[in-house]
């Protein structure tokens, strides 16, 4: 079973702190003001307000995972602060947390995006090579049963590929969700960003069923980590994007990366209009910290 798990948590919160907040949102102005000036990873929520990163690593625990890498930014000391400081096995809810720092290059204003976010995660831990881990963000919590999935599969690598329909954020934002494009075998063929109309009736299961990718991957250290180095620069989202470092992958390796089902709504942290959805969800559905 895979017990290594990279969590991305190196970003700055852009969105979380340039969004405009709606006039209508009913969470404590307490926590929103926490949410324009902390790491989204690090935001207060719960009955007990824990940091939304504890819900995290407390389905990967559940899972079986053991050794953590979570990627951390170089202006940010938080993360570090809470979970321990040393560089390797910090003990933490019986888990060994060790960090990498993703700092932001001179003349950037922030990070280079999530493939180098694994990069230097994968730098750190040349002791995983020629294993598996599994990588996914710090802002969306991933279920203890998506966790498990990915530990238990077999393939060189493989993804969560989430069932659109299931999803429950509005409509209008699940559209520009990315969707997957998978063979008849299961097996990825590209990850498309913003996709049209004309892209979604071309990659439907054959049940019609749009699979949506969230950005959650097992991957083998050493089949990836070329493609983290090589992958470039998203002109428009000026990073260095995982999903993308990935589809390279798959079209060197064909058939390398296994499509695994699952119909399930995934709590989403982006911006401060999130806030109050987790909040609830938190409150009402998630009992088991305390």
């Amino acid at each position: 079973m895979n017990e290594r798990l990279v969590i991305l948590a190196g970003g700055i919160s852009s969105r979380m702190k340039k969004t405009p907040v709606k006039s209508d949102i009913s969470v404590d102005k307490k926590l929103l003001r926490e949410a324009q000036r902390k790491s989204k990873s690090m935001l207060s929520v719960g009955k007990n307000r824990r940091p939304f990163l504890d819900y995290l690593l407390y389905n990967a625990a559940q899972a079986g995972y053991k050794d953590i890498v979570i990627v951390v930014g170089d202006k940010d000391e938080s993360i570090q602060s809470f979970y321990g400081n040393k560089p390797r096995n910090n003990k933490y809810m019986g888990l060994y947390i060790s960090y990498a720092v993703q700092t932001i290059p001179k003349g950037r204003e922030k990070p280079l995006g999530t493939a180098d976010a694994l990069l230097q995660a994968l730098k750190v831990r040349t002791d995983w090579q020629g294993e598996k881990c599994t990588v996914c963000n710090s802002d969306n919590l991933y279920s203890t049963n998506a966790f498990r999935l990915l530990a238990e599969d077999n393939h060189p690598n493989a993804f969560i590929d989430y069932d659109r329909s299931a999803l429950k954020f509005k409509k209008s934002r699940i559209l520009k969700f990315a969707v997957t494009q998978k063979d008849s075998q299961g097996f990825l063929q590209d990850i498309i960003e913003k996709p049209t109309p004309e892209d979604i009736e071309r990659i439907k299961n054959s049940d019609g069923k749009v699979g949506v990718s969230m950005n959650i991957f097992r991957l083998s250290y050493d089949m990836i980590l070329p493609f983290l180095k090589k992958v470039p620069i998203n002109p428009k989202r000026e990073e260095k994007e995982l999903p993308e470092a990935v589809v390279m992958m798959t079209r060197k390796y064909p058939r390398s990366c296994y499509a695994i089902l699952l119909a399930e709504h995934v709590p989403d942290l982006t911006s401060c209009n999130d806030v109050e959805n987790v909040q609830q969800y938190l409150t009402a559905d998630f009992d088991n910290l305390s």
